[in-house]
């Protein structure tokens, strides 16, 4: 990797080569397509790779804007910034969390999650800042009915469109990278489930023109998930500070049910309420003349009511057992002080008179009884 040097060169092509230079190959991918934009012959082609594809002018009061959707091309898009997710992968690793890590000294297991974890800070926060400040400039926050009106939206804004193949380009190169970190076997089920989960909700709102709608769960998720990942980052440096734990554990209650109030609100009270309901495979609107139908609009509050009671229930087990064990912690606590009082009140020597007491009189120690001392007259 051209970020750090390396004492020791694997053979060409060989396995250890591709996970130690792999975001070295990225950049030269990438760099490849910079230098492709600088020929006019080449030009055309490396657009594909930087800028969404499918530009539509719409018509305006005020002139025209122009708006995207999406097709095949999003694909050469989304490879193209799964290379730049791999390379800043490699910059936050290298010059971030190695250097964090030499100075804690953490087992094989917490090394890993720390870096997971790092990682992912990294990543929800900067999603969380992009997505807050696209729902706000595009007025989704102020106008709420703005998440079902004109449904389907298949025409999407410069950075909305952006914004999703960022996203979906993230968690797929999520997937190369479990092979290039060398996660260990019994984490791999975990992360490839935790992936998947990401991969589906991102591209069904993407495919499914819910768009509006998927930008405000994102930014909820993310939220809860940057709070999570940021406590275990303080609980791996101060094993004793778990005050985060506490306020994630409240941004994650009110993130589910915000997240449950709006499926409920736009699925099952707004996008019935859609003027145009016909079948027109013309404009896009196959699955809003979908969500007409009371049954497969129930079906679809059914999953995500399913889907999010799960979620809960994992919460509350893992909330349970994590007081379980620190009222286990704190009981052996407590015992272990008694015994160490206990036995430091054994071991202390008991104080005793010069001499010893027979029959109610203080004996002297050679057996005689001590002197009474004479009381002098007034």
């Amino acid at each position: 990797m051209a970020f750090r040097r390396r004492a020791k060169s694997h053979p060409l092509f060989s396995q250890e080569f591709l996970i130690h230079n792999h975001a070295d190959i990225g950049f030269c991918l990438v760099l490849s397509v910079l230098i492709a934009l600088m020929f006019e012959v080449t030009a055309k082609t490396a657009f594909l790779f930087i800028l969404p594809q499918y530009n539509v002018s719409v018509p305006t009061a005020d002139g025209e804007l122009v708006h995207y959707h999406y097709g095949l091309k999003d694909l050469v898009t989304i490879l193209f910034y799964i290379f730049i997710a791999i390379i800043l992968h490699a910059v936050v690793q290298e010059y971030a969390l190695d250097k964090i890590n030499r100075r804690l000294h953490l087992s094989k297991v917490k090394h890993s999650k720390f870096n997971e974890s790092g990682q992912l800070v990294a990543f929800h926060l900067t999603s969380v800042m992009w997505c807050l400040y696209v729902v706000v400039t595009e007025g989704y926050v102020s106008n709420p009915r703005s998440l079902w009106e004109n449904y389907p939206h298949v025409y999407l804004p410069f950075q909305v469109k952006f914004f999703y193949l960022c996203q979906l380009a993230y968690w797929l190169h999520a997937l190369p990278e479990l092979y290039f970190q060398k996660v260990r076997k019994e984490e791999i089920p975990r992360q490839l489930q935790y992936i998947a989960l990401y991969l589906v909700h991102i591209a069904g709102a993407y495919l499914l023109n819910l768009t509006r709608l998927g930008l405000i769960l994102l930014l909820l998720q993310y939220l809860a998930e940057f709070f999570f990942h940021m406590a275990r980052l303080v609980y791996f440096t101060d094993e004793n500070n778990e005050k985060l734990f506490n306020v994630w554990a409240v941004v994650f209650v009110v993130t589910r049910l915000f997240t449950l109030t709006l499926y409920i609100l736009v699925i099952g009270f707004g996008l019935p309420r859609v003027e145009n309901q016909t079948l027109d495979p013309e404009r896009g609107n196959f699955f809003s003349f979908l969500f007409n139908n009371i049954l497969f609009r129930m079906s679809v509050l059914l999953l995500v009511c399913l889907f999010q009671a799960s979620v809960m229930w994992r919460f509350i087990h893992f909330q349970l057992r994590r007081w379980r064990e620190y009222w286990n912690e704190q009981s052996t606590r407590k015992r272990a002080a008694a015994a160490a009082t206990g036995a430091k009140q054994q071991a202390k020597p008991l104080k005793r008179d010069s001499g010893y007491h027979e029959n109610g009189v203080v004996k002297a120690e050679n057996g005689t009884s001590p002197r009474t001392k004479k009381l002098k007259s007034p």
